[in-house]
């Protein structure tokens, strides 16, 4: 998206805030369902947590935050992800300016251990975090490790959330983004919580990353039959 309209510092604010605007819009003109009813009084002791979701089905979830819970977004420092970052400001959300990568040697360039290290400090320090559970570009809707290895040094349980709306455009891109519409209806849906002990080995890493990935699709496929549709 972002090669079409360019990288001027003043345009990606620009069109950061009239995604805000917009995303508000959608909110406002969509009828909202929580699955299942009364999660986040059920869940409230637990926090903070570590919030997952699939790229390409983010844009609406600054909407699953309840008020009074500070959470925090780790969004890249790409051009695309500074739109993002700004929409997420207007929308209630802090920032952590980081992402993870497929390939070691891209990790520190894209700021991916500080992020790490600056989601540890703001989960001690009681706040949510929420990061996309796949590395850019792809492959989409596979868990990578960071989110797992997160869960197990932080010690807080990650938190599959997965939104969708009625209406949406399906765009031909890695993540299958969908950018929602308005006039519809839309639906939260809140999976089971997963930890990750303090001990785990390779073995159970894996088995929590698998975890987080069926977790996240289960969630996913809720949301979408909460609004009449099947996910894809």
């Amino acid at each position: 998206m972002i090669k079409t309209i360019g990288r001027h510092p003043l345009l990606l604010k620009a069109v950061g805030s009239a995604l805000a605007a917009y995303l508000r819009f959608v909110r406002r003109t969509n009828s909202m369902v929580i699955d299942p009813p009364g999660i986040y009084e059920r869940i409230g002791s637990e926090m903070p947590a570590i919030v997952a979701m699939w790229h390409g089905q983010h844009f609406m979830m600054p909407f699953t935050k309840p008020d009074g819970w500070t959470t925090r977004v780790m969004i890249s420092r790409s051009a695309d992800g500074e739109i993002n970052a700004v929409a997420a400001k207007k929308l209630g959300i802090e920032l952590i300016r980081a992402s993870g990568s497929q390939k070691a040697h891209q990790i520190a360039k894209r700021g991916g251990m500080r992020g790490f290290i600056e989601a540890l400090r703001a989960l001690k320090d009681g706040e949510i975090v929420a990061l996309t559970a796949d590395v850019p570009k792809g492959p989409a809707r596979v868990a990578g490790p960071g989110i797992v290895q997160l869960a197990k040094h932080s010690g807080r349980p990650i938190v599959p959330v997965a939104v969708a709306t009625s209406r949406s455009i399906e765009l031909d891109t890695w993540d299958r983004a969908s950018v929602n519409l308005p006039f519809g209806r839309a639906a939260i849906a809140i999976g089971d919580l997963i930890r990750v002990p303090a001990d785990a080995d390779d073995e159970a890493l894996e088995q929590a990353r698998l975890a987080v990935e069926a977790g996240l699709n289960r969630v996913t496929a809720r949301a979408y039959e909460l609004v009449g549709r099947s996910d894809g």
